[in-house]
């Protein structure tokens, strides 16, 4: 049974997971490099492989094959015992271990606070700024159907 601080761990590890796969590999390292990167080993070298993407009908039917995608993955162990996963697609094996480095760190006590203010809350922001700024500029393209006149004859 986990406690409720393993949860919480496990959430914030999760989030920043999301995150960092959806981020740019230049702006992890550009944000990654400001910080003080602790000692660590790589327990599995940055790779390159595929995985087979699943699909369904509808949301709720019967699964199915749908193809192949590239993915790269890593894992790294800090000097303070500490492991790190990194999986992401495409075929950036930096990011990958990037990924990793940073799924460490936010598992430490000692680095997690480094990382989340150094790393994580900017790339965020940047996140946020990009969606916001999608949704005004699709916004600014909805027409409101009702505001039209029909016309007759």
């Amino acid at each position: 049974m986990t406690t409720s601080g393993e949860h919480g761990r496990q959430v914030q590890r999760k989030a920043a997971m999301a995150l960092l796969a959806h981020c740019d590999a230049a702006e992890i390292a550009r944000y990654l490099g400001a910080i003080a990167v602790p000692a660590h080993e790589e327990l599995r070298e940055p790779e390159n492989g595929l995985v087979m993407v699943r699909g369904r009908i509808g949301g709720d039917g019967a699964p199915f094959n749908l193809g192949e995608a590239t993915v790269s993955r890593a894992a790294v162990r800090l000097a303070t015992g500490e492991v790190g996963f990194g999986y992401t697609l495409g075929r950036d094996r930096e990011k990958a271990r990037m990924i990793a480095l940073c799924d460490a760190m936010v598992q430490s006590g000692e680095f997690a606070n480094a990382v989340e203010t150094g790393v994580l809350a900017p790339l965020r922001a940047a996140v946020i700024s990009m969606q916001d700024r999608k949704a005004a500029e699709t916004a600014a393209t909805r027409v409101d159907f009702y505001t039209l006149v029909r016309g007759e004859g």
